[in-house]
């Protein structure tokens, strides 16, 4: 009887740790692994490293000189030797170890072993990096940080920069537009698009930029932002008279650049540019960021009519996606559905587009259209997104790289609010001026008036 007393005494307390650890496990990933998970693989790698890198077959046969210094010393077995190990990073959301290459092998091999590593250390994810010739970086990470987003405190980002999104690997996605200057963004209703387009609005408001817009759902989407807007299309009968002032701005800017290029023998190399960034300060022009919602709406046709101005609209596009970066024209093209049934003109543009974001999609073709030509392994990853997951979505780029993302929850109350603080900050073009959007304005909060209480009569 003492017996089973004492092991109720005992084990109450080690069921409710194991408990808890459970509940924090599942509820708050990040608790649970600063507290118990850190500890428990660091101590899987220390002590398995040897092991695991043999039977990973990322071990290597050992020099002639360490051959003779192990049986000279020692009656031991010369074992493979695994590649030098660095100093064990933590971090918040996993690990991060550096190792030296031994000869003859190559960071692929690390990447091909991956999953095995991942199971062998009990962590969620393993991702190779190269740091430089002959040395990589294990980025082990802890726990599924995409099923509760949270962006890192510290994000280092410059002009035309915004951490929109997080990495699968815990590392925050960052558009750079001076990087890659246009980009597709495909994604169903209820995917996350919206998400994604709201943050990147949010993000470059209080930076030197101009916004324009193309909404042509009636601008729904872009019309909360109108405070920080400095033109606004809300049908496709505006957009074609915005787009042609905008080809009108591109080319008075190419002018501009020509003009300084007046190459005389004694000019510095400094002051000789092709594009506006090489411009001084007090003459270049402000960036141009152009958001373009429901691409889609912009090809559909009803009349021969509607089709001679579609060609026109999209024929503007492809000279804006071809020839805009030099003069400080970005174009942000999102849509539901992309494909080349769309008419003339579309595959055109899409090669133009270098960044591809593909959220959850209807269709595989639409997936196909957006990730095919530039990471075909990437279309069935984001074909398998669930739409339990919004926010969640595959980007690339041309140079064939992709990885899972995901956009943490902004309120579109907060990125409209943004908007407004930043007002002051719409620049002065003056050809964009009768596209400025009409600013609602804010009523006057009044005070509730107050009522005395009435005096007690007979």
């Amino acid at each position: 009887m003492s017996d089973l007393t004492t092991l109720l005494e005992v084990g109450g307390p080690v069921a409710a740790l194991g408990g808890g650890a459970a509940y924090a496990r599942a509820k708050h990933p990040a608790a649970y692994w600063s507290t118990v998970g850190l500890p428990v693989s660091t101590f899987r790698l220390l002590s398995s490293y040897g092991s695991v890198m043999e039977a990973c077959g990322l071990t290597v046969a050992p020099s002639r000189l360490r051959v003779l210094a192990v049986k000279a010393t020692t009656q031991r077995e010369v074992r493979p030797v695994p590649p030098r190990r660095g100093i064990i990073r933590p971090t918040t959301t996993g690990l991060r170890i550096r190792l030296r290459l031994a000869p003859g092998q190559e960071p692929a091999d690390f990447a091909a072993s991956a999953e095995r590593l991942r199971h062998a250390w009990g962590v969620h994810a393993v991702y190779v990096t190269t740091v430089k010739p002959g040395v990589v970086d294990l980025r082990l990470v802890g726990y599924d940080v995409l099923r509760r987003v949270r962006m890192p405190r510290k994000t280092a980002h410059g002009p035309l920069e915004v951490p929109v999104a997080l990495r699968e690997d815990a590392t925050p996605f960052v558009r750079d537009y001076r990087t890659i200057p246009h980009q597709l963004t495909l994604g169903a209703t209820l995917s996350g698009k919206s998400m994604y387009l709201r943050h990147l609005i949010a993000g470059l408001s209080p930076q030197s930029v101009a916004l324009v817009g193309i909404d042509c759902k009636r601008g729904v989407e872009l019309a909360p932002f109108a405070p920080r807007l400095s033109a606004l299309a809300t049908d496709p009968e505006q957009a074609a008279e915005l787009l042609p002032v905008l080809v009108n701005e591109m080319e008075d800017r190419y002018d501009l650049i020509k003009a300084r290029q007046g190459i005389t023998p004694g000019t510095p190399d400094e002051e000789i540019t092709s594009d506006i960034w090489g411009l001084p300060d007090d003459e270049r022009p402000v960036p141009v960021v152009l958001f373009v919602d429901e691409v889609a709406e912009l090809f559909l046709v009803a009349t021969k009519k509607d089709e001679e101005r579609r060609d026109e609209m999209v024929t503007q596009l492809i000279r804006l996606a071809q020839l805009g970066r030099a003069a400080g024209i970005y174009l942000e093209v999102c849509g539901q559905r992309f494909g080349a049934e769309l008419g003339k003109g579309a595959t055109m543009l899409r090669a133009q587009l270098t960044g591809r974001v593909c959220h959850r999609v209807n269709d595989e073709a639409s997936a196909k259209m957006a990730l095919g030509d530039i990471a075909p392994e990437a279309v069935q990853a984001a074909c398998s997104i669930a739409p339990e997951r919004p926010g969640l979505a595959v980007a690339g780029d041309t140079s064939g790289g992709w990885s899972r993302i995901r956009t943490p929850y902004l309120s579109l109350g907060d990125a409209a609010e943004t908007c407004r603080e930043s007002a002051h900050l719409v620049p002065d073009l003056p050809a964009l001026k009768p596209f400025r959007p009409d600013v609602p304005v804010r009523p006057v909060e009044t005070a509730a008036p107050v009522f005395l209480p009435r005096p007690v009569t007979d």
